[in-house]
């Protein structure tokens, strides 16, 4: 008998179109974008706090040790194809630490404001696997505390407080993006963050600030 190929490579053709426009996995993909304080230990324990409240998620961290708002727009510029192909549903935010060193790294409040201006319109072009534009949250920074050592100084404290803070709520008023108080926490809990660094138990605190944020996000997208 002989074999009926016409069938055959139809039924191929139909596997292979089945496969490449298959429906995308179930749960939420989150993007940590920032400095050494994404770097560490926040997205580990995020990811553990959404697993614990039966949240399917995989938490990516780009976070980036020790740099400023212009380092991070110049990493985001070179790598943006591959951070972008993570499609995710949320990207967070949080820079300006380390713009408020003392040393090569300082970076005045108008660049500053300008470079995060930059890295939200890089970010608005990213699309999460449905095509819909992923969801930016942008955070305000931790103080730095006293004491803390050079080329962090007392002016580095005054900066936060009346420059980098107040920019980036006028950011995410201009960009109409959700602003996450990272400062807060940390003022009414001081001992969460001994230096500029927070403490394994002040990462665990600024996941579940995030994870606060993200939740009301969280119950909309289910409902889609």
């Amino acid at each position: 008998m002989k074999a009926p190929w016409n069938k055959i490579i139809l039924f191929f053709i139909i596997i292979f179109l089945v496969s490449s426009c298959s429906v995308p996995p179930s749960g939420i993909i989150i993007l940590c974008a920032g400095d050494s304080i994404t770097e560490a230990d926040y997205p580990y324990f995020l990811h553990k706090i959404l697993k614990k409240e039966g949240i399917m998620a995989k938490v990516l961290n780009y976070g980036q040790i020790g740099f400023t708002s212009g380092e991070y727009l110049d990493f985001l510029r070179n790598d943006q194809n591959t951070l972008a192909s993570e499609q995710p549903d949320f990207i967070l935010l949080q820079l300006g630490t380390n713009d408020v060193r003392f040393d090569h790294d300082s970076t005045s409040g108008e660049e500053f404001y300008s470079n995060m201006k930059e890295i939200i319109k890089i970010f608005r072009g990213f699309r999460n696997r449905s095509g819909k534009k992923s969801e930016i949250l942008l955070a305000t920074i931790p103080p730095i505390p006293e004491g803390s050592l050079f080329p962090f100084t007392s002016e580095s404290q005054t900066r936060v407080t009346k420059e980098i803070n107040p920019y980036l709520k006028k950011i995410s008023d201009e960009e109409k993006v959700i602003l996450v108080d990272n400062y807060t926490p940390f003022v009414q809990s001081p001992h969460l963050l001994p230096e500029v660094h927070p403490s394994r138990e002040g990462y665990r605190h600024l996941a579940q600030n995030w994870y606060d944020a993200l939740k009301p996000l969280l119950s909309t997208k289910a409902q889609q």
